[in-house]
């Protein structure tokens, strides 16, 4: 491939530097993902930054050439003009369902439920909760720290009210001897 190195950053950075078809990102496998054609320059396709896909070499094995020649042929979902959750719903259990045919059709040639791939979806989900649960114990510790410091303010009003009625007390019982 003979993409200079210039749109092959603005493919990576676009992307997030994550695959673009399952989500897989560089940190998860240690290296660079691969520059794709979504329509394949053997079918047609250009070197365009809007025809350049950024995905792991899993995705982009199985995807191949493949393009749409005929009318019976399935569309391949391109991640670049319409958002997954047109095509697929991620499970609880890690898998998609596919809700158009064209979800359908992605998820098979791509292979999108296999098992790491649904291992990976179910551990960043789990990251993902985990995060959510460590923020909200840090604002609940924010806000017993303040509770507490209001405790702490409190509890020195009302000391210094009880050594006002101890006063009071005191000059009441001497102006009554």
């Amino acid at each position: 491939m003979s993409i200079p190195s210039e749109i092959r950053q603005q493919v990576r950075q676009r992307a997030n530097f994550a695959c673009e078809f399952c989500g897989v990102s560089e940190t998860d496998v240690g290296g660079q993902l691969t520059i794709d054609h979504f329509q394949p320059k053997s079918k047609g396709g250009d070197d365009f930054l809007e025809n350049l896909l950024y995905c792991c070499i899993r995705c982009n094995q199985y995807k191949q050439d493949y393009w749409f020649t005929g009318a019976d042929d399935l569309s391949l979902w391109n991640p670049r003009q319409e958002a997954a959750s047109i095509h697929f719903l991620e499970l609880d259990d890690g898998k998609l369902l596919p809700r158009t045919p064209t979800g359908e059709f992605t998820i098979k040639r791509l292979r999108l439920n296999r098992s790491p791939l649904v291992t990976y979806r179910l551990s960043k989900r789990r990251q993902a909760e985990e995060i959510r649960l460590l923020k909200q114990y840090k604002d609940l510790i924010q806000l017993l720290g303040q509770l507490n410091e209001q405790l702490v303010t409190l509890v020195e009003e009302q000391q210094q009210l009880l050594e006002e009625q101890r006063e009071l007390i005191r000059f009441l019982l001497r102006r009554n001897q």
